[in-house]
């Protein structure tokens, strides 16, 4: 009797003492990793790769200073005749005008306190050629001859997907990584370049043409797909070119672009080789086998880039991605929104709106797959039907207060967010109140 009784005891007491590690094992925190795990390489890993990935994203321009320089002599045109170029060349001041931003931690102080003093010429052209020797004009690097003169000029990721806080000056100022860059006119930019035959050629049509396709852009707008399908206007006359997305708060987005083209780093790549024209390896058949939707892709084979030994990119790729993955989403502004109406837009949002079905927080964008036809989306497939998807991604949407400038949606069809607003109360029949409506909108200005 007593030893069924002692080995009771030891049963109970096992029990308890085994609960007792679990309960613990959920309340304590983690036991120090073990000598030789990999933790700390993992940190030093990752914070490498955020520095060089930023390093990259800001600054390297891949060799493509070949195609901007070399080919197109667009260096020649900002320096001027008198700065040994050709025409008038291009102050700051018009620089300013176009988008081009200025960043304010590369300029000396005693340079800085000259501007603020009205001491340096912006009317000057030369000026524009200081500004890029200091790796001060985002986005833009010059290269210079032993006497100082401009021999090329490459272009970075920063040049769309950056801007400044104007901290020091409209256009001056702190830099702002991953912004979409809605002041930036890349068409009024490119035109300037002395030699765009090489662009026609490639498009099979004469340089007027080319010019007049570039001007149809205005600014914040890009075609990432001209040099691919040829297709420059839409078939109602209207230009074609898409609104420069933001690169930040992408961290566990699955597609990225407006038509879910692909994910983060194949647009980097993608990007890299065939819009900035690097030195480097891209692959995709989907744009080599269709001669049908793809044309151009198909003449210049550039589905189907191999740099071998002197691949630019590809090593690039990795720490680029972990960068921009870790730019998180801007917060709104405080007072930038009426917070009674953002906490009733926010019950909408997440209910009568049925918001939420697609843009499930805090990803804003469904956490998988993230394409939607354009009938569901109520638009028009066009833009969509130059992608392989032939559908369009659901946006991320925080931060949404940062890019209003040129409208919503892929091609700002949508002017403001009331707009929007309106456009999927009536697809979806939502039959929103106008109050209803407002305080939506004040919701999605502020997340």
């Amino acid at each position: 009797m007593r030893r069924k009784v002692l080995i009771s005891s030891l049963v109970l007491c096992t029990g308890v003492f085994t609960a007792a590690l679990t309960l613990g094992a959920a309340d304590s925190p983690p036991a120090k990793t073990a000598a030789g795990g990999n933790e700390a390489e993992i940190n030093k890993y990752g914070q490498s790769l955020i520095a060089e990935g930023r390093k990259t994203f800001r600054y390297d321009t891949f060799g493509n200073e070949a195609f901007w320089g070399d080919t197109l002599g667009l260096h020649k045109a900002i320096a001027g005749e008198k700065n040994g170029g050709v025409g008038g060349g291009v102050s700051p001041k018009t620089a300013l005008s176009v988008g081009l931003k200025v960043d304010a931690d590369a300029l000396p102080d005693a340079l800085k306190k000259q501007i603020a003093a009205g001491k340096v010429d912006l009317d000057d052209p030369a000026t524009t050629i200081a500004l890029l020797k200091l790796n001060a004009v985002v986005g833009v690097t010059a290269f210079a001859n032993p006497d100082g003169s401009v021999k090329g000029m490459g272009i970075q990721c920063a040049l769309c997907h950056s801007t400044v806080d104007d901290s020091f000056a409209p256009g001056i100022g702190k830099r702002l990584d991953g912004w979409a860059n809605r002041d930036l006119n890349v068409g009024a930019i490119v035109s300037l370049a002395p030699n765009l035959k090489p662009i026609a050629d490639m498009l099979g049509a004469d340089v007027a043409t080319v010019k007049k396709v570039l001007a149809s852009w205005g600014p914040g707008r890009y075609d990432a797909l001209l040099d691919k399908d040829g297709k420059a206007f839409r078939p109602d006359g209207k230009q074609a070119a898409t609104l420069i997305p933001p690169a930040f708060g992408l961290a566990g987005v699955h597609l990225a672009t407006w038509t879910g083209f692909g994910s983060v780093p194949y647009w980097n790549a993608y990007v890299a080789n065939t819009e900035m024209h690097g030195g480097g390896s891209f692959i995709d058949a989907r744009l080599v086998g269709n001669k049908k939707q793809y044309p151009v892709a198909m003449k210049t084979n550039s589905g189907k880039l191999h740099a071998g030994a002197s691949d630019r990119t590809t090593g690039k790729l990795a720490a680029l991605h972990v960068y921009q993955l870790s730019i998180p989403a801007p917060k709104a502004p405080a007072g930038s929104y009426a917070q009674a109406a953002f906490d009733r837009g926010k019950g909408l949002f997440e209910g009568k709106a049925k918001c939420s079905g697609c843009h499930v927080p805090p990803l804003f964008t469904e956490p998988g797959q993230n394409l939607h036809t354009p009938k569901e989306m109520g638009v028009d497939s066009f833009t969509a039907d130059r992608s392989p998807t032939k559908s369009y991604r659901t946006a991320p949407l925080a931060g949404l207060w940062s890019h209003q400038k040129g409208g919503f949606y892929h091609d700002g069809r949508f002017a403001t967010v009331n707009d929007v607003v309106n456009h999927y109360d009536s697809l979806l029949k939502l039959k929103l109140a106008p109050e209803e409506k407002t305080d939506l909108a004040e919701y999605l200005k502020g997340i």
